[in-house]
């Protein structure tokens, strides 16, 4: 008896394998956009194994948290390394994430029988900016501090609950001690619910089969090829061939990647703010106080709606809808066709207005307010919910072109 049959009668080793990778036909056309998903999974792997080795040396206290950040720096070996692979990581984490919710948007990903595996999608997106967040404020330096006390302070504007939901946050009237503590805990929590959301994605996506470029249902068409008989023509396996591209898509990503790890961690202060590199004082009010930069588009639509009677809650019920929104894309969509090859001219103008506007209110939320730079805000906030509220009817009356009955390259 082999030793992979002694395995296979106590664990479904090879039947998993062979369920999710050997045999596992994927569409035959994928592009460079499909690299996103394992690149995100790769740095999800990142995250969690350089945020354990931080959790080391770091110490969730108050008195103590900024000092030991600094003795990571500078006294751990490698300690630099790590701390600079996982502030990147992050940065790097939402970018891979935001060309991989493009994709889908692109391509139809979101439409039957996908719907599921979208909101999935969208609850590791909501756990990934709380996950961020959380860790935003442990350095605690300056720009930790005051921005995790501006966006705790959001929650004081819902009627009736705000307040005490605010303090309970906290966990105590102001960001403390049991702050950083909570925090703490939870950003060491939340990266392994993140990893079982992505197994959870993992297994949805491999049940309804990946989309690919043409938005063509491959299980639905013709079966038989030179792997098995009973396969799509029209896929092929994902070991040896996809692994092998994704290594390649790895080694393109590696090398930007470690760039900037090397050579500007900082990234002009859009990773690693310069306040950040003063020691939070309760005492001393940053000049200009902004999230980090995966979050500027939802910071400028909150400050894009003026507050009405000395409260801001309509400003963060318009950030709210902004991401839930999201969760309601595959039905919007109401296209004859599911991929931007086949839809018409408005809806590739809408989604070119689209990344327009999502840039825009990205570069706008890192800046201080100004009147114009409000407007610019209000008018790109009002474009931004146009064009979801707007699908329905600009997608269902889009002229698109025939669908091939098989995927082309």
């Amino acid at each position: 008896m082999s030793f992979m049959t002694w395995i296979d009668e106590r664990f479904p080793a090879t039947k998993v394998w062979n369920e999710h990778l050997a045999q596992y036909y994927a569409p035959k056309n994928f592009n460079f956009w499909y690299f996103f998903g394992s690149l995100a999974m790769l740095v999800l792997v990142n995250q969690i194994v350089t945020g354990i080795w931080l959790a080391m040396s770091y110490k969730p206290d108050a008195t103590l948290a900024f000092a030991s950040v600094e003795y990571i720096m500078r006294d751990v070996n490698w300690g630099w390394l790590i701390r600079y692979l996982h502030s990147t990581g992050a940065s790097a984490f939402f970018v891979v994430i935001y060309l991989h919710m493009f994709r889908g948007l692109m391509y139809g990903s979101y439409r039957k029988p996908r719907e599921l595996l979208w909101i999935i999608g969208m609850i590791i997106y909501v756990a990934m900016m709380a996950t961020a967040f959380m860790g935003y404020l442990l350095p605690w330096g300056q720009m930790s501090y005051w921005g995790a006390q501006v966006i705790i302070n959001l929650f004081a504007a819902i009627p009736v609950i705000g307040e005490d939901l605010s303090i309970w946050i906290r966990g105590d009237f102001v960001i403390s001690d049991a702050t950083l503590n909570r925090f703490f805990a939870l950003h060491f929590l939340l990266p392994f619910i993140l990893a079982a959301l992505v197994f959870v994605h993992i297994v949805a996506l491999h049940k309804v089969g990946s989309n690919n470029p043409d938005g063509i249902e491959i299980k639905k068409g013709p079966k038989g090829n030179k792997w098995s008989d009973t396969a799509p023509a029209d896929g092929i396996p994902f070991h040896p061939y996809y692994s092998v591209k994704d290594i390649a898509g790895v080694i393109g990503f590696l090398i930007l990647f470690l760039a900037v790890v090397f050579f500007m961690p900082e990234m002009g202060g859009y990773f690693l703010e310069p306040p950040n590199f003063e020691p939070a004082n309760p005492l001393k009010t940053p000049a200009h106080i902004a999230p980090v930069w995966y979050f500027t588009p939802f910071y400028a639509i909150l400050r894009a709606v003026p507050s009405f009677a000395g409260t801001q809650v309509w400003g963060v019920i318009a950030m709210g809808a902004a991401i839930v929104v999201l969760f309601f894309l595959p039905w919007l969509d109401k296209s004859p066709v599911k991929s931007i090859r086949y839809k018409g001219p408005i809806f590739k103008g809408m989604i070119a207005m689209f990344v327009v506007v999502f840039i825009t209110l990205g570069y706008l939320g890192m800046l201080a307010p100004t009147p114009m730079g409000t407007l610019m805000s209000q008018i790109c906030t009002i474009l931004y919910f146009v064009f979801f509220l707007a699908m329905p009817i600009y997608s269902k009356m889009d002229k698109t072109k025939p669908v091939p009955e098989r995927v082309t390259k």
